[in-house]
This record gives structure tokens, C-alpha cells and sequence, in this order.
């Protein structure tokens, strides 16, 4: 299926819009314990079981509407699957916590072992969208392998020393935050290696 563009708005509600359900829901019910069966849940755990849902069915839209998914969201989405699951089955808010530091730790290894190879994984996935020569691809790859790297130590340490609701914001907001505003220092100190297309003459 040939890939279609939408709305840019549209695009960052879909891919977006299920975190921030999550974080709302969480502050809603956090204080709440339900019983199911026999079984206590905690009101974080009872929005990681709605959040899981919710990503995939904004997932389902969105593959719907352009055509294609990236490997990334693919990826991110098992992983929120397989911990969400392992969260209600053994009724244990850690391993969901835990599923962040798994899933920038896999980033990190992953681009680490291209550039042990000498390539960059990077430019194979995001090439397409950035057009840029090889050599700034491997430099961008480098300092972003140390940024996973850097983002799974943190919350490893955050959520095994902090409160939920410390982790939960952080998760949300400074995460996501920090990684944007690492790529576009990185995109602007990288401006010499990228490619302009060529333009039109009339």
C-alpha cells in the first residue's frame, strides 16, 4: 500500500494523542484501587490497561489514513503491548516502567551495532525524510546512540528512586521533550551535511 499524506495535525494527535490519554486518565484514578475477580489494581495499572487499546487503535487510523507505519512505531507499539501484559498479568507496575529503559536501551544497541558494522541504521530508516550525506548520518547516529543510551540509564534510575507520579510526567513530557530537542540542536550543528533538492527552474 503506497504511502498518502494527511494533516499534520491529524498525524501528531494520532501518534501523541494516546500518551496523553494515558497521563490524563492516570491522574484521574491514581488515588483508586478497583477489584476485578478477586484482584486489587492500582489506578496505574488500570490506565495502562486502557492506554494499550487506545495506542492501537490511533495505530489502526493511522495506518489506515497513510498507509504505513514505521518500523519505530511498530516496534514501540509490541513493546507497549508485551509490558502492558505483563503489568496486568502479574499485577506489577514495574514492568511497564521498565518497558521505557527496554525500549531506548534497544534504540541504543541497535544503532550501536551498525556503527560497529560501519553503517547507520539511522539513514536506512530516516533517509527518506532527511536527506543527508553519509558523513553527517554516522555523526547524528553517534551522538543519538549515546542519547538512548543516556534517556534508558535516566529512567532507570527515576523510576527505581522516584514516586509514579514523578516517573509518569517525566514519561510523558520530559522524555519526549528532550529527545525532540536534542534532534533539532543536532539537525542545526549538522546544517553543512545536508542535501538540498535540487529546485525547478520555470
Amino acid at each position: 500500500m503506497a504511502e498518502r499524506s494527511i494533516n499534520p495535525f491529524v498525524k501528531q494527535v494520532l501518534e501523541l494523542g494516546p500518551t496523553l490519554v494515558f497521563f490524563l486518565l492516570y491522574l484521574r484514578i491514581r488515588d483508586e484501587t478497583f477489584l476485578w475477580g478477586e484482584t486489587e489494581y492500582s489506578g496505574f495499572i488500570v490506565a495502562t490497561l486502557i492506554f494499550v487499546p487506545i495506542l492501537l487503535i490511533a495505530m489502526g487510523i493511522l495506518w489506515a489514513m497513510t498507509g504505513k507505519l514505521s518500523r519505530m512505531q511498530i516496534f514501540t507499539a509490541f513493546m507497549v503491548i508485551f509490558f502492558g501484559g505483563l503489568t496486568a498479568w502479574f499485577n506489577d507496575e514495574r514492568f511497564f516502567k521498565m518497558k521505557t529503559t527496554i525500549v531506548y536501551g534497544c534504540f541504543a544497541a541497535i544503532l550501536g551495532i551498525g556503527l560497529l558494522q560501519g553503517r547507520s541504521y539511522l539513514q536506512w530508516i530516516m533517509g527518506e525524510l532527511l536527506p543527508m550525506e553519509p558523513e553527517g548520518w554516522m555523526i547524528l547516529t553517534r551522538r543519538l546512540t549515546m542519547m538512548f543510551a543516556g534517556l534508558a540509564i535516566a529512567n532507570e534510575v527515576i523510576w527505581r528512586t522516584q514516586s509514579t507520579d514523578l516517573w509518569v510526567k517525566l514519561e510523558t513530557f520530559a522524555f519526549p521533550a528532550a529527545l525532540f530537542l536534542f534532534l533539532w540542536v543536532q539537525i542545526v550543528a549538522l546544517q553543512k551535511y545536508l542535501i538540498e533538492e535540487p529546485k525547478e527552474e520555470a
